[in-house]
């Protein structure tokens, strides 16, 4: 499997139950996972932990054969390779949409700086948009420069929190549909939380459905009745 996920437990300070509670989940490369859960369900947190932005109070986290977290074992987020969508998009308002999207390729040299920055802006199709602010850009454009700021790394995984519930009613089917042909192109292993089951149904190959930190049950594309 290429994340593995094994007995993970995970307890905020000063919190008398544990968030997450010996969550096992193998995901497969390429496939997209749901977490579906109301608020307050761990859902979130489980993707900051994979993030590297908390460390869990016990358990396995393997991504790509390589150990980011067990009892002796602890990789910082930026070595980790994995890319992130926050709720909010998490934009810098003062950058344009090409500085937010080369902000995380300081590694690489202006040629590959430039060459990758074609091809991501290409990908979620916002060539006219590359000089304006995330203040001239909708909420569907903001989210697809929060996307392609996370893929433009190339990584392994992709997180994405809630990435619907700032969109309009009108617009989430678009976006969604959009989402989906980004992430299938791309090809990258991605998993996204929601509280919303038609988001999760429409979206993932795979719905985890978490409880008070707990899987209740997990259901295939074929298991919940769709193509």
């Amino acid at each position: 499997m290429y994340v593995e996920i094994r007995d993970l437990i995970f307890k905020y300070k000063n919190s008398q139950l544990s968030t997450i509670n010996k969550v096992n989940l193998s995901i497969s490369r390429g496939e997209i996972i749901a977490i579906l859960g109301q608020s307050g369900s761990g859902k979130s947190t489980i993707l900051r932990l994979l993030a590297g932005l908390e460390k869990p109070c016990s358990g396995t986290i393997v991504i790509d054969n390589k150990v980011m977290f067990d009892n002796n074992t602890y990789v910082n987020p930026e070595n980790r390779g994995v890319g992130m969508v926050f709720q909010d998009y998490a934009l810098f308002p003062h950058m344009t949409v090409e500085k937010n999207i080369i902000y995380g390729l300081a590694k690489l040299d202006r040629k590959e700086r430039t060459k990758r920055l074609k091809e991501v802006l290409t990908l979620v199709n916002l060539e006219e948009f590359r000089d304006r602010y995330p203040y001239e850009l909708s909420g569907g454009q903001q989210q697809r420069v929060a996307l392609a700021r996370a893929l433009a790394p190339k990584p392994a995984v992709l997180l994405l929190d809630e990435p619907f519930s700032n969109l309009d009613a009108d617009l989430r089917c678009k976006i969604r549909d959009e989402l989906k042909r980004i992430i299938k192109d791309v090809g990258i292993t991605s998993i996204f939380v929601t509280h919303d089951q038609e988001d999760a149904i429409s979206l993932a190959d795979r719905v985890v459905y978490l409880h008070k930190g707990t899987v209740l049950k997990v259901k295939t594309k074929e298991e919940y009745g769709t193509g």
